[in-house]
């Protein structure tokens, strides 16, 4: 286990690894465990150990160890000199409890405690659905305070021993575990408490072997390979599952994709994103995970504003769309992907965005890129491994400069936009068949913007370069390329045409949809918060028992969020405009100034700090008739006493706060009491939450006071 201490800590200020799943019994990897000491020659850097205190209770169920544990890092020989020592010493305590069947290891370094803070905790337990199998986890943190000027460099070197060392730490214990199984021993029994001690016994294990050995648990121990892919808790992530379901993942990525779904969690309880959904916005921001934090959530909100959730079951595509659309899903590609072929010198894109507008095409787009989420977890679990995105085939063939009709591109640029900032790697690969000479115009106004590492998966072929080798059947089996392009399959895909002028929309007809419109309506408004301006709206209840219920997410900065009781009505108050600055539109205030708390109004709901990207919703019963306020305000620092000197946080807070401005997105609501339906999920009446996209999550229990919010 402290092998890999200062290679996990010194790369990352945080790790997280998933649960590791052994096939074998606490007390059979516990021999594994100690077969570790006093050194270990599967791991050359643990140069050995020197027990410091080892203590036993009267019964002998708990066992704690603590050790001081030599390594040899490998370093550069100069930065060793100038940092003054060979080797690195850590110290670490075990305890294990028999009677629990738990072993928990903390260990901290002892060399450069005053420079570098390492802190690793990891822990063995018995697996919650079979007591015959272990679960392994692992923990730890590190705080750099300064290491001679060699900070950076002290990082690279931890990067690359913690990826190698994590590799092979894997394989240590499952090594020990064949050794003991090669020498006869399968089975050890379970702990007992002495004769005469009153505690019940347990019943004696069937199968117990001439050759068990006792146990001394307290070696260190390293992360080990999984054996199945069952979760030993709903809330973690099981490495054999993130395997199966999500493929292949460095130590670091794992950690990056548990630590930013436990922020989920706990800010977006009931309704979070699946995993896969997840790791497409890692992967989209390079496994940054601040800013994929940032991207996922402003995606999130922007699902809750416009209900994407629902473009499935709720979009049907007109007739029009239907016959003149020239795309489908057609099978799958040689990688599993679901194949998409959209004709696109074949669609009359003028004709379509001149009968139905831009709503209905971006709308068919998106029920497009649900689909394709749906179909790759359909995907998945047909071929039995993690299919995350999909393959598009375009036809250019019939490419011309009616296509390059300006309205048209503009449309088609926006489609990218919405799908690039909210699909992001879901495209595995794009293959273009048939590029005419006006298709690097097309080309040149497009590419700005699409993201780099989607442009790396096009494959562009000319003319008839795509038959044969080194063409389409690289990659789509030859049994299913489309008859149009030489192969045998017949593909449904429609022939498009030109659509008949006589179905063109006039200039002043809207666009028909029953649908909230994506680029200009919404249930939920918009607003922003400046230092100094909350933003307040007013509920105006007429008799009491009703139901005030919200619903927002704080898209930038943090805020506080109130709710008060007037018998006065407010009046809008535009005085502070001129201090709020030109950006203040989608700002109101309504509490008078010369309004005094507790005389002219009242707090009914206690402040509730929220951070940003927080989803809230909550509910009020009111008491009294009368006029309720709902109030954000930015949130700042405390003022400091004279004696108290402000937080490092708030001030590095208040020097990133964009201008002192927030936004937010919310939706109320006013409900008759008898009619509330309270949960820590949106209302079904605003019909929020994102069904298409979350897991399985569970909901606290309803709170019995009047109102309650939930993160």
């Amino acid at each position: 286990m402290i092998t890999n201490v200062m290679c996990v800590v010194k790369m990352v200020q945080k790790y997280q690894s998933p649960v590791r799943v052994y096939k074998y019994p606490f007390e059979l990897v516990m021999a594994a465990y100690e077969k570790r000491f006093p050194t270990c020659p599967e791991i050359p850097v643990f140069l050995g150990s020197e027990i410091l205190h080892e203590s036993r209770s009267e019964d002998g169920a708990i066992h704690v160890i603590e050790r001081s544990c030599k390594l040899n890092v490998d370093a550069p020989r100069l930065l060793k000199k100038m940092a003054g020592v060979e080797y690195v010493f850590f110290i670490q305590k075990n305890t294990v409890n028999w009677r629990e069947r738990t072993l928990r290891i903390e260990a901290h370094n002892e060399t450069f405690a005053n420079r570098v803070v390492v802190r690793e905790t990891c822990s063995y337990s018995v697996h919650p659905e079979n007591e015959e199998w272990t679960c392994f986890e692992q923990s730890a943190s590190l705080d750099i305070k300064s290491f001679f000027g060699f900070e950076s460099t002290v990082e690279k070197i931890a990067m690359k021993q913690y990826t190698s060392n994590i590799k092979r730490g894997k394989e240590v214990i499952e090594h020990y575990l064949k050794e003991l199984i090669s020498q006869g021993i399968t089975f050890i029994p379970r702990w007992t408490p002495p004769a005469g001690s009153g505690r019940d016994e347990p019943s004696p294990a069937v199968g117990q072997e001439p050759g068990d050995i006792p146990l001394d648990p307290g070696a260190p121990g390293s992360p080990c390979p999984s054996a199945e892919a069952a979760s030993p808790d709903a809330d973690k992530l099981d490495a054999e599952y993130i395997e199966r379901y999500l493929g292949q993942l460095t130590p670091l990525q794992e950690s990056c994709l548990i630590r930013l779904r436990q922020w989920l969690q706990e800010t977006h309880k009931g309704k979070i994103p699946k995993d896969e959904h997840i790791l497409r916005f890692l992967r989209a921001r390079d496994f940054n995970i601040d800013k994929a934090r940032e991207m996922l959530c402003q995606s999130l909100s922007w699902r809750k504003q416009y209900q994407v959730d629902y473009i499935l079951q709720s979009w049907r595509p007109p007739a029009l769309l239907q016959e003149y659309y020239t795309g489908g899903w057609h099978y799958q590609d040689k990688d599993g992907r679901p194949l998409y072929i959209l004709r696109l010198g074949q669609m009359d894109t003028k004709g379509l965005v001149k009968a139905l507008g831009e709503e209905s095409l971006l709308r068919h787009v998106l029920s497009i890129n649900e689909e394709g989420q749906k179909r790759c977890e359909e995907n998945t679990n047909i071929f039995g491994r993690p299919i995350t995105s999909w393959t598009c085939l375009v036809d250019l063939e019939g490419l011309n400069m009616r296509h390059l009709w300006r309205p048209g591109v503009k449309a088609l640029l926006r489609i990218i936009e919405v799908v690039e900032d909210n699909y992001p790697e879901t495209l595995g690969r794009l293959l273009i068949v048939r590029a005419p000479r006006v298709f690097p115009v097309l080309w040149t106004l497009v590419s700005p913007f699409i993201n780099e590492n989607t442009r790396q998966k096009f494959l562009i072929y000319s003319g008839n370069n795509y038959q044969g080798s080194g063409g389409l059947v690289d990659y789509v089996d030859k049994e299913v390329i489309p008859d149009f392009l030489g192969g045998d399959c017949m593909c449904t895909v429609p022939e498009g045409g030109l659509v008949p002028k006589s179905l063109y929309q006039t200039e002043d007809e809207p666009e028909n949809s029953d649908h909230i419109r994506l680029w200009t309506e919404t249930i939920y408004h918009s607003a922003s918060v400046l230092r100094g301006a909350p933003h307040e709206i007013v509920v105006e209840i007429l008799e009491g028992e009703s139901v005030i219920t919200w619903d927002f997410d704080i898209l930038k900065g943090d805020v506080v969020f109130s709710l008060f009781h007037s018998k006065r009505a407010p009046e809008p108050s535009h005085k502070e405009s001129t201090l709020a600055g030109p950006c203040a539109g989608d700002n109101v205030q309504l509490i008078d100034r010369t309004w005094v708390l507790g005389v002219d109004f009242s707090r009914v709901e206690s402040p509730l700090v929220c951070r940003e990207g927080e989803s809230i919703q909550g509910s009020h019963v009111t008491r009294w008739p009368g006029f309720y306020i709902l109030q954000w305000k930015m949130h700042g620092p405390p003022p400091c006493s004279s004696s108290s000197l402000p937080r490092v946080d708030d001030v590095l807070a208040s020097l990133q706060g964009s201008g002192h401005k927030c936004k937010l997105i919310y939706y109320y609501e006013v409900l008759a009491s008898k009619d509330f339906r309270g949960s820590m999920s949106s209302l079904e009446s605003c019909n929020s939450g994102f069904s298409q996209l979350s897991g399985v999550t569970t909901s606290s229990s309803q709170s019995q006071s009047s109102s309650h919010l939930s993160r």
